[in-house]
């Protein structure tokens, strides 16, 4: 016979099958180096044009109205003076250069000190009393077994965030306003009245209970969504484990929130000097500026009620600068914590 019959031994039965074919083996190489390698920008380009133009509005409205006012930064170097000429740009060309005047009287400046102490006053406050609410609800939401009573309970808790602050204020005025409600119910009791809308000394607190109200139904929503992703094979290997309930929330539910948790964190750092402009402002006159004015308040009065936009511009800027540091440096510990945070490294 001329082909044999005798087997061949495992050894070389191995060999041969690892031996690959000169043909398939260039083949199957350059395939693979085709799927592990990158595409060029055109092919990109070419495969993303779609995405590419349904995005172009977006990102036109946000350089129109957030990277295009960069430019007017340059303000906060010069005394500058908007009655020079009808046309915003020329009037920045014609107007004096100062240079580093503007940030030496900021800092020199009693008044701008006093709105840096209220604004970390009220931020500290803020994420101490308001940030952990939200975390809460959407934990007590979850745990509601109906989903009728889950979604009433939603939108109710909702609802507040789409009222103005106009009618915030007026509801807690309504309520604890020196003819408000409660002031009324103690003197039909026989004690005196109190007006906590014009008190300074608890305005600061009156402020953070009007944010939880208004906007702590709204903060739910992206914890639910992290509440919904979590496998429910994870809830019931820990029930069989023994785990009750707090030792499944506690073990289960708060690591799986804990990513969502460390971004928002970052994203209320970086807003820490930013605490509610509109909501302040309507209230500022009734407490006075020592209590409620703030960064945001401070730039407002200077800027467009005492003409001096220089020196306001100056305000906001050193505010924008300290603002990006404390999301860098935020953003570093949710590194250290071993979570993303806005930007991986």
């Amino acid at each position: 016979m001329s082909h044999s019959t005798v087997p061949r031994s495992g050894t070389e039965a191995d060999e041969t099958a690892k031996t690959p074919v000169a043909s398939g083996d260039a083949t199957g190489s350059g395939a693979g180096q085709r799927s592990s390698g990158k595409l060029s920008l055109r092919l990109r380009f070419r495969r993303d044009r779609i995405l590419l133009l349904m995005t172009l509005p977006a990102v036109a409205l946000v350089l129109l109205f957030n990277y295009v006012p960069i430019l007017g930064n340059i303000v906060a170097f010069q005394d500058y003076d908007p009655y020079i000429s009808d046309n915003g740009i020329v009037s920045m060309l014609h107007s004096p250069w100062v240079g580093l005047e503007n940030f030496q009287r900021i800092f020199e400046d009693s008044a701008f000190w006093d709105a840096v102490t209220n604004t970390l006053v009220l931020f500290f406050l803020q994420l101490v009393l308001y940030f952990p609410i939200p975390i809460l609800l959407a934990l007590l939401i979850n745990s509601v077994v109906r989903p009728r009573v889950r979604a009433v309970s939603q939108a109710i808790l909702y609802l507040p965030h789409f009222f103005s602050w106009v009618l915030v204020i007026a509801v807690f005025q309504q309520l604890f306003g020196g003819a408000g409600i409660l002031s009324q119910l103690l003197r039909q009791h026989g004690y005196d009245g109190l007006d906590i809308m014009t008190d300074p000394e608890t305005f600061k607190y009156l402020i953070t209970a009007q944010s939880v109200w208004k906007d702590a139904g709204w903060g739910i929503i992206v914890f639910l969504a992290a509440l919904s992703s979590v496998p429910t094979d994870l809830y019931e290997a820990a029930a069989m484990d023994g785990a009750g309930r707090w030792r499944r929330m506690w073990h289960v539910t708060l690591p799986a929130l804990r990513p969502v948790i460390a971004l928002l964190l970052v994203l209320r750092v970086g807003d820490a000097l930013t605490v509610g402009f509109e909501q302040i402002l309507l209230q500022r006159d009734s407490v006075g500026p020592g209590a409620s004015e703030v960064l945001d308040t401070f730039v407002w009065w200077n800027g467009v009620r005492n003409q001096d936009f220089g020196y306001a511009a100056a305000a906001g800027l050193v505010k924008g600068v300290v603002s990006l540091g404390l999301v860098l440096a935020a953003n570093k510990v949710a590194h250290l914590m071993g979570e993303q945070g806005v930007y991986k490294k």
